[in-house]
């Protein structure tokens, strides 16, 4: 299933089995039939879902005005059929309406730093190097892995993704896949730029940067038209690691300047660009195929306080490995080790941490997941076979390093950035749960869908802890549609508002009752879900009504200027899901100050959660909404049980077994261990906001969960 390009020829790939060709170029990536586009919802249909999903957020009096301003700007002589027309006349002339409205809409005028606030980081399963010499050898398999990969993008080798879900087998658009290595955000005053380097005029790019003790260099990958072999690569590597070494300490360091706000970054970056030094070694960054950082150990004095037994073992948790990919730990260790712009760039430290952090602009997380996964494969299966090893042309040239020449002016940037950078890390809380009672098998022996269940989890344990619900964002993929990227599932429905009061409140409501609720929320949500991929998204049409204003010079919309349509588009929950088949994991952070950001990856019998606030805001703390939502899970499981009982159902393993069983990794002793955590974790909250307002708050959100 996997090609080893460059150590096998293609045809000995297809003779052993490795690499499997598509019957027709179909599934090549030569579609004979081009995707459809995507369509333009009606006015009617979009504002039914924008009052349905605001309903359960705003108090009666504001709705009725907002649903007042939605009848005025759909009715015959509004703003909106005017809007609509002109919208449906772009949507003929462009491959994709939506896109360049929604890629600037999400990213490109986002003025907020890259990392936390939007780059995603993914941890890899731990290694475990014994010296340099190990972290060396693993980078350089990583490195000849992902050329791999290139090889077969480049060859249009990638069989053609297909939908799983409604409409089974229809194809899905594959950009995504071929902007792994080809795409770099510029930073912009105001606004950035997403570019390629995949362009006809120029040839394509054959080296990578190498980033070592906060130094960038230059390693050509290709020599005479074929890949370094994954010795050279070591070579090359060990030369890097040699050269840092010698100016450790005096190398200014620039990566961090991709840290900054985009539009102070794109004022220094012309700065540099003055000086023709500069100018090439950023064109040497910005276009290569991605970039490789050989980071520092990590103290474990970085460590998360949740996870009691690694810290007393001198290990790192979850958190600590997260941390490091999301952002590096702060800039006296690994933060400044960074180029944050470039769209791959993959994590390898000393003591075997190892992941990815990446700028999520050209592609969403299944294609870089398609990539790892790929990789971590090529990798175990090159372990396996254990070839032998080639001899190292050393006569490849060293490689080069890129020493900028810094103003006072940059200097002082430099600093004010690391500073910045240091207080926004400081300022996030992160928390990871392993949730191991149960995986996404049982919420389909019920008869639920796990990404509804687990949607709906969260909006009761949002409940729970802040007795409201609120917008949520959860991405639904549009890849149906040529150029689709994604629209937004919206699960604070009034079906889900229902159902979480009859768990949270005290009522008479029976059992099959609540499950009546539940089943009728998960239907909603299946059925917005269903309507958004198939291209009938709420959020997508609204923007480009907005833009659409825009563009014809026009006032915008009072629909469009209502307190309401802020609010819908305040994600305080920003959620995603990202599946792997290995135990590796994506995070980021919240997309609002006062919010929290959740990516889930169900597994069959566990489910990986992470969540990130920022501690500034004290109404906001990770660690308890994780212990919530493990309640919350819990919760809707009994619910499931007892109607199984009362049925004659077969009951299952109940929670006491659940807790007490290994699920295949060791860790049997979890639920003990959660205890120890959440005491450990109230004790220490408890003393530091003893006196608060938001202990208050925290104690009346425990007793209504108890």
């Amino acid at each position: 299933m996997y090609c080893f390009l460059g150590i096998l020829s293609v045809k000995e790939c297809i003779r052993e089995k490795k690499l499997r060709l598509p019957a027709s170029g179909h599934d090549l990536g030569l579609v004979k039939k081009p995707l459809p586009k995507l369509p333009v919802p009606s006015l009617q249909e979009t504002f039914d879902k924008y009052l349905s999903v605001l309903e359960p957020i705003v108090d009666p009096e504001q709705y009725e005005r907002t649903k007042d301003l939605v009848g005025k700007f759909r009715s015959p002589k509004g703003q909106g059929r005017y809007l609509q027309g002109e919208l449906i006349k772009v949507s003929e002339t462009k491959d994709n309406w939506a896109y360049k409205w929604w890629l600037d809409d999400m990213y490109m005028k986002i003025r907020l730093p890259l990392p936390i606030n939007s780059n995603p980081g993914m941890v890899f399963p731990k290694q475990h190097f014994e010296d340099q010499t190990a972290q060396l050898k693993f980078t350089a398999r990583l490195i000849s892995g992902i050329l791999d990969y290139k090889t077969i993008i480049d060859a249009r080798g990638i069989p053609i993704d297909r939908a799983r879900h409604k409409e089974k087998g229809q194809p899905l658009c594959m950009q995504q896949y071929y902007r792994l290595f080809t795409s770099y955000r510029v930073p912009g005053i105001k606004k950035d730029a997403l570019i390629s380097s995949n362009s006809q005029l120029n040839p394509p790019p054959e080296h990578i940067v190498i980033i070592c003790r906060n130094q960038l260099f230059v390693i050509e990958v290709m020599s005479t038209f074929s890949r370094l072999s994954e010795d050279d690569l070591y070579t090359q590597l060990c030369r890097v690691a040699e050269m840092a070494d010698e100016d450790n300490g005096t190398a200014e360091p620039v990566g961090i300047l991709t840290a900054a706000s985009r539009d102070v970054w794109a004022a220094a970056r012309m700065k540099l660009m003055e000086d023709p030094t500069n100018r090439d070694y950023l064109d040497q960054i910005e276009h290569c195929l991605f970039v490789v950082c050989l980071d520092k150990c990590v103290p474990i004095t970085f460590n998360h306080q949740n996870s009691i037994d690694e810290t007393q073992q001198n290990l790192r948790d979850d958190v600590s490995l997260a941390l490091q990919m999301l952002h590096g730990h702060g800039t006296s260790s690994n933060s400044c080790n960074r180029w944050f712009d470039k769209t791959m760039q993959f994590i390898v430290t000393e003591d075997g941490a190892c992941g990815l952090n990446y700028e999520h602009s050209p592609s969403e997380g299944i294609a870089v997941v398609q990539l790892i996964e790929h990789v971590l494969h090529y990798m175990e299966e090159l372990r396996k076979k254990k070839l032998p090893r080639m001899l190292s042309l050393c006569e490849y040239p060293f490689p080069r390093r890129l020493q900028f020449k810094l103003t006072p002016d940059i200097v002082g940037v430099v600093n004010n950035t690391k500073d910045h950078m240091d207080s926004l890390i400081k300022d996030l809380d992160l928390y990871i749960l392993r949730f191991e009672n149960f995986g996404k098998e049982f919420p389909k022996s019920q008869n639920m869908s796990p990404d509804s269940f687990i949607q709906l989890a969260l909006q009761l344990t949002y409940y729970k802890i802040h007795k409201k619900l609120v917008s949520t964002y959860e991405s639904a993929s549009t890849r149906r549609f040529h150029l689709g990227r994604v629209d937004n599932i919206r699960a604070n429905s009034p079906a889900a508002l229902t159902w979480v009061r009859s768990m949270v409140e005290r009522s008479n409501t029976t059992n099959e009752e609540k499950m009546a609720l539940l089943r009728n929320a998960m239907l909603w949500q299946t059925e917005i879900m269903t309507q958004t991929i198939l291209g009938h998204g709420m959020d997508c049409h609204m923007l480009g009504l907005k833009e659409m204003a825009n563009e014809l010079g026009l006032e915008t919309p009072d629909v469009f200027k209502d307190e309401s349509f802020s609010l819908v588009n305040h994600y305080s929950m920003s959620t995603s899901q990202v599946p792997t088949t290995m135990d590796a994991f994506m995070c980021y952070g919240p997309v609002v100050p006062d919010g929290y950001g959740i990516c889930y990856n169900p597994h069959s019998d566990y489910i990986v959660v992470c969540i990130s606030s920022f501690k500034s805001h004290t109404a906001t703390r990770s660690d308890y909404f994780g212990f919530t939502l493990e309640s919350s899970l819990m919760q809707m499981y009994e619910l499931c049980m007892k109607l199984n009982e009362s049925n004659g159902h077969p009951s299952g393993p109940n929670i006491m077994d659940l807790s007490d069983c290994s699920l295949g990794d060791g860790k049997g002793d979890r639920k003990v261990k959660l205890v120890r955590q959440k005491n450990a974790q109230n004790d220490t909250a408890n003393k530091a906001r003893n006196g608060s307002e938001n202990n208050s708050t925290v104690i009346q959100a425990q007793a209504a969960q108890t």
